[in-house]
């Protein structure tokens, strides 16, 4: 499914404007991205999904084409964690 299905399945479900649940969906993925970028705190929707910033150490690697290591510096990314309700769903129960 991608974004404009998604947005009509919202609208329909919801019962709005394709334009409204389009203006939701981008205002819920600004508001995910403003907190999981300050790092402070986790975005919990109970039963669904968590966003929560992790920090990831320095390291050293290979490089794929000649096998040198190579450092990466130390760095952010984002976990996304299922909830009890999404994973029972993809069970089909």
């Amino acid at each position: 499914m991608n974004r404009s299905e998604l947005v009509a399945a919202l609208a329909d479900r919801a019962e709005v404007t394709r334009k409204d649940a389009d203006a939701v969906l981008a205002a819920f993925a600004d508001v995910v991205g403003e907190i999981v970028a300050k790092g402070d705190e986790k975005v919990t929707i109970p039963g669904f999904l968590t966003f929560e910033r992790t920090h990831r150490a320095a390291r050293t690697a290979r490089n794929p084409q000649t096998g040198d290591p190579i450092q990466i510096p130390a760095g952010y990314s984002v976990k996304v964690s299922a909830g009890s309700k999404l994973k029972e769903a993809a069970k089909g129960q």
